[in-house]
């Protein structure tokens, strides 16, 4: 059957193309559609939307800013709505710019989440397949999976804000506009969005917006709207830099603003820096690294020539006094739990600065990393402050995985595993080895139980660094990055009291002389160390694994946090007079699901099956069920002979998910089903814009390359069934 979700139709973009226009009937029946506008030569792009194509692009002709370019790609379709075409636009934008094959000119006022009837089921199959396309076309380059992992997408102003992190820029902007209004803080925890908001502002301010028409924004984004068209009238060339204290991400962040059109790496500065000229508006993120006249080393005399040059005392001021004496207004996006070291500026500095009338408060609150949410961010907190209870047992979330290893060998494996899938997955330590690879590359730092690991071989954006993957990250080349997964060390600088039931620091085993140097309080250095380790946890996107040194503190953290099922089994079968079925098990069913190809034929007693109880964090119900899995062809996740919990197959989008599916044809036979678990892929067969029917491939993971795709096409898929979506290994 031949259907047609999409076609891509390409003009040169001139007067010419109207007269074209006259065969295209979403052109000429108001059809909402999306484009895209292009130059090859100057590498400048432009996304958008309509549902008058005649009059949108007679006034992009008119445009300076878009009238120098020459393709126009109309992205047309009978499955476009409204909600679609503002969708696709909105994905276009945030992944154009990410792609970074071309500097987008478009704004970033206005970008939103749309959710409407099959965002998920059906759209972003189709947005997947528009993406396909225009890489094919060359207007774009790099796949969605590893535009999704990349700083220039991580921090990209092109993103939809939360509705939490948008009231708090309107905060911003209004505060901008008052003249009684010197110095902003925006406070919020690690994950909370704040350079997402730094590098929205510095787009904002720095974008045209002369073609806005207020029609196309609802009531409730007016206010917005306008004060951003008041703003630019009173800025409408500002002079801003963005303030980093810590150098790998200043870099990182130099990188991104030069991918952006209107941006530029010069506008991220240090703070040093600072004393070159003043700046109508200071922004200032991860402003808890500002540092005073504490523990500086060598940066000392550097600190010295800077408070000469701005007047001011050197034993009475901070790098804070600089932001706000070389600035007209300043705002500082600060987390008081992210001081990490004595020579920060400390709290109290901040406190003054609070108290003033001058000075506005911006809440950020929403956890905007972390998939754990708040509930995770507030259970790290518990956790290190030992105010969990005892029932409080682990954290419960199908959504992040919080798991204590027994191996510091496995957790590594586990890292490098979850590398492989996701990208982006890191181990960091606490400071508690000294770094002697820094200058005999061939010893190394971090030795436990027998197993060898070495410290960050690079400061500058380790994260991204070639042998990232065979090293060991601390604070000070991870604060401010975000991670898919993260393996964190707790080293032995740190134990628990257990009569006391308080975690205790261990002076002599903290190894960061800047850290600890000039520190004669020791709840002061605990107060640090701890933050070192609250930061650190809420570095992984989609989960963190823990290996802990100090024999009392592993004791705690186990009765805390769940241990590693793949070491520790989490099941437990039940006997029969036990058994209350959905209530406290789920059924085992008696199939033997094949890693391979489909499994021998096979049919499921329905009837007779046993219970399994299931690990603290999946409440039973009639959804899970669970079989063994037989076979190598999934072994980066699934060890041959695993007893697997699946969610029976609700219908939504399977793609990039491990499945469980039969066949009933195997063989041509009409006795039983053959069985087999696999990554899902749907692919839809396209050409020139035509959508043939589809077919699915089912994806080994594998370490042993022999295993390859199952590809099921036309008649073949009228006999698939997707059973049940994976959940983990029991």
């Amino acid at each position: 059957m031949l259907n047609k979700p999409f076609e891509i139709k390409k003009y040169e973009f001139n007067a010419t193309m109207f007269n074209e226009f006259q065969n295209v009937h979403y052109a000429k029946d108001l059809w909402p559609i999306v484009y895209i506008l292009s130059d090859g030569n100057v590498k400048e792009a432009y996304v958008g939307e309509t549902t008058d194509t005649y009059s949108r692009m007679a006034a992009h002709l008119k445009s300076n800013a878009k009238n120098i370019l020459s393709t126009v790609h109309l992205i047309s379709s009978e499955k476009f709505n409204k909600s679609a075409t503002l969708d696709i636009e909105s994905n276009l934008i945030k992944y154009m710019a990410g792609d970074g094959q071309y500097k987008l000119i478009n704004g970033n006022v206005g970008l939103a989440n749309h959710n409407y009837y099959q965002k998920k089921e059906v759209y972003w199959d189709i947005f997947n397949l528009i993406w396909n396309n225009l890489r094919a076309e060359g207007l774009t380059k790099h796949s969605i999976a590893h535009i999704n992992n990349s700083d220039l997408f991580k921090y990209s102003p092109y993103k939809s804000l939360t509705a939490d992190q948008r009231a708090g820029l309107l905060i911003i902007l209004k505060g901008l506009l008052d003249n009684d209004t010197k110095n902003i803080i925006a406070e919020g925890g690690a994950g909370t969005g704040k350079t997402i908001l730094a590098t929205f502002l510095f787009k904002l301010l720095n974008s045209n917006y002369e073609e806005l028409n207020y029609k196309e924004f609802g009531d409730d984004e007016l206010d917005f709207i306008q004060t951003v068209f008041e703003l630019k009238k009173v800025y409408p060339n500002p002079r801003m830099a963005l303030v980093v204290p810590m150098a790998s991400f200043r870099n990182t962040l130099k990188k991104v603003f030069k991918n952006i059109k209107g941006l530029n790496a010069n506008m991220v500065i240090g703070p040093a820096d600072l004393a070159k000229g003043r700046y109508d508006i200071v922004l200032v993120d991860e402003s808890h690294r500002l540092r005073r006249r504490v523990n500086l080393g060598t940066y000392f005399h550097a600190f010295d020539v800077v408070c000469e040059k701005l007047g001011l005392d050197k034993n009475h001021c901070s790098e804070l006094d600089w932001a706000v004496k070389q600035s007209d207004k300043a705002i500082f996006l600060y987390d008081e739990n992210q001081s990490i070291k004595p020579s920060d500026v400390e709290k109290i500095d901040f406190d003054k600065i609070k108290s003033s009338l001058s000075t506005k408060i911006v809440p950020l609150k929403s956890q905007f990393r972390v998939k754990g949410g708040n509930g995770y961010v507030k259970y790290v907190k518990d956790l290190l402050t030992c105010k969990l209870g005892e029932t409080q047992t682990s954290f419960q979330s199908q959504d992040y995985e919080f798991v204590l290893f027994d191996s510091v060998e496995a957790m590594v494996n586990e890292i490098n595993l979850r590398d492989s899938e996701s990208g982006l997955s890191r181990l960091i330590a606490g400071y508690s080895w000294p770094w002697i690879s820094k200058n005999d590359k061939s010893v190394y730092d971090i030795v436990i139980d027998g197993y060898k690991l070495q410290w960050n071989s690079v400061s500058d954006d380790f994260i991204n660094s070639a042998n990232a993957l065979k090293e060991v990250g601390c604070i000070h080349t991870t604060q401010g990055y975000d991670l898919n997964y993260a393996g964190v060390i707790f080293g032995h600088e740190i134990t628990y009291d257990k009569t006391k039931n308080e975690i205790v620091i261990l002076k002599e085993n903290y190894h960061d002389k800047n850290g600890k140097l000039s520190i004669k309080d020791s709840l002061e250095l605990k107060s640090f160390i701890l933050n070192i380790y609250k930061t650190i946890l809420l570095r992984g996107i989609k989960g963190t694994y823990l290996y802990v040194c100090d024999k009392n503190l592993r004791e705690y953290f186990e009765k805390h946090i769940e241990a590693n099922h793949k070491n520790n089994p989490l099941a437990t079968y039940l006997d029969n007079d036990q058994v209350i079925p959905f209530v406290n098990s789920v059924p085992v069913f008696n199939l033997k699901a094949a890693a391979g190809y489909f499994s021998d034929l096979q049919q499921v007693n329905t009837e007779s099956y046993n219970w399994v109880l299931l690990p603290a964090k999946y409440k039973p119900s009639r959804e899970l069920f669970a079989c063994t899995v037989i076979g190598e062809s999934m072994n980066k996740v699934i060890p041959n002979g695993s007893l697997c919990l699946f969610r029976r197959d609700g219908g939504g989008s399977r793609n990039g998910k491990i499945v469980l599916v039969r066949h009933s044809n195997i063989q041509d036979s009409d006795f039983g089903s053959g069985y087999t678990v696999k990554e899902y892929t749907s692919k839809k067969n396209a050409t020139d814009g035509q959508w043939y029917h589809e077919s699915i491939v089912l994806k080994p993971l594998s370490n042993d390359q022999a295993h390859q795709d199952i590809v099921l096409t036309d008649d073949e898929l009228v006999d698939l069934e997707v059973v049940g979506i994976f959940e983990c290994v029991l």
